[in-house]
């Protein structure tokens, strides 16, 4: 199976690219973490993101679930609305939003990397791929 998500990594590459580009745009990560610091209604929008990434993830091996801590994250991180009362309790609504994006810009980060560098299963594993691993649940 660790094989079988080498040669996904490197048959979605493309796929891959182009999100983490996306997310890494002014328009990602960048504004996303203004608009958490800015307290604005706006850093609703990474949940988007967040979601586009973990159905990109998933398609990497959909016979496998997602590792549960990572799916109990952006469960907590997505499917949320704005409401005026949570300016009142701003981190308690909407931190768990850029939690989940963080934890889904690390793995199609490391997704790309390891996609790119591995040619074959290493025998030491780097943090990162080993990471990868565990989002598969596979270590």
């Amino acid at each position: 199976m660790r094989g079988r998500l080498l040669a996904r990594l490197k048959e979605k590459a493309e796929e891959l690219r182009a999100l983490l580009e996306k997310m890494e745009r002014h328009w990602g990560i960048e504004d996303g973490i203004y608009r958490f610091y800015h307290q604005s209604l706006k850093v609703y929008y990474v949940q988007e993101l967040t979601q586009e990434a973990v159905e990109l993830l998933q398609s990497l091996l959909p016979e496998r679930p997602l590792n549960a801590w990572f799916m109990q994250i952006v469960r907590e991180g997505t499917n949320k609305k704005f409401e005026l009362s949570h300016n009142e309790n701003w981190l308690h609504h909407t931190r768990p939003l850029v939690e989940a994006l963080f934890h889904a810009h690390y793995f199609v980060k490391m997704a790309c990397k390891y996609g790119q560098e591995l040619e074959a299963q290493p025998d030491a594993l780097p943090s990162g791929y080993a990471a990868l691993l565990y989002l598969f649940d596979l270590r």
